[in-house]
Formats: C-alpha cells, structure tokens, sequence
C-alpha cells in the first residue's frame, strides 16, 4: 500500500545573511540530537565544537537544497503544495537516496551495470596475462 502524505509547506521570510531563510535558532538538528546520534554510533565518542558546527550548517545546507529543488518540482507540477513525492524524485535523482517507508512498495530492481564487448575483452586480456 502507497504512503500517499500530501504536506504543504509555506516558506516564511527572504532570504537573511549569506542567503539563508531560516533564523540562526530554528535549525532542524540541534546540537543534543547530533550529540546523542555520534553516541549511537560510538559512545566513546566526543566531537570538537568546530566540528559540531560544521556538521549542523552542512546538515541545515543539505535540508534546504533539498526543499528548494522540491519546490521547484512541485512548481513544474504547476501544484503550490509541495508533497512527499517532491522531495523523493529529488533525493532518488540528485542525491541517490531512497527513504523506505515512503511511496509505492513496490520492489525496486538492482540496475547492473551493463559491460560492452570490448570491457569484456579487456578484461579477458587481463586475466590471461596475470595467470601468467
């Protein structure tokens, strides 16, 4: 059965310093949250401050580009809500993310690659000279 959320999203405010939308204390992974995932990872685990901060702004950077092309896809739709399906195309395209749980069940196929006769010669020539 298909997760079918529909989530409209309104984007307040332009653009701030150094072209971010979002107030500085409205970040969407905050430093506890990082904290308590490097802890899951590794308990022993104790990151710098810089490191800290540049994992949250790359986290909020990710988030955002995310939503944007989002958008810019709900807008191709010509629709002005921007749903989940929005941001899956994106992810799938751009970042070759898939979240499950989301979408259609359908069973995704593995894409081989697809070798030329000529990568399979090469590497027939390959092998042969290294049983030498």
């Amino acid at each position: 059965m298909a997760n079918n959320t529909t989530t409209a999203v309104k984007v307040l405010g332009a653009p701030g310093p150094a072209g971010r939308s979002s107030p500085e204390g409205s970040q969407v992974l905050s430093k506890k949250k990082l904290q308590d995932l490097v802890r899951e990872i590794d308990p022993n685990e104790q990151l710098d401050e810089d490191v800290e901060e540049m994992l949250l702004q790359i986290a909020d950077d990710f988030i955002e580009s995310v939503v944007t092309a989002a958008c810019q896809l709900a807008r191709h739709r010509k629709s002005n809500t921007l749903e989940v399906k929005d941001v899956q195309l994106h992810l799938e395209r751009q970042w070759n993310m898939w979240i499950p749980g989301y979408g259609s069940d359908e069973i995704r196929p593995f894409k081989k690659a697809c070798t030329t006769e000529a990568h399979k010669q090469r590497m027939a020539l390959i092998r042969k000279t290294t049983k030498k």
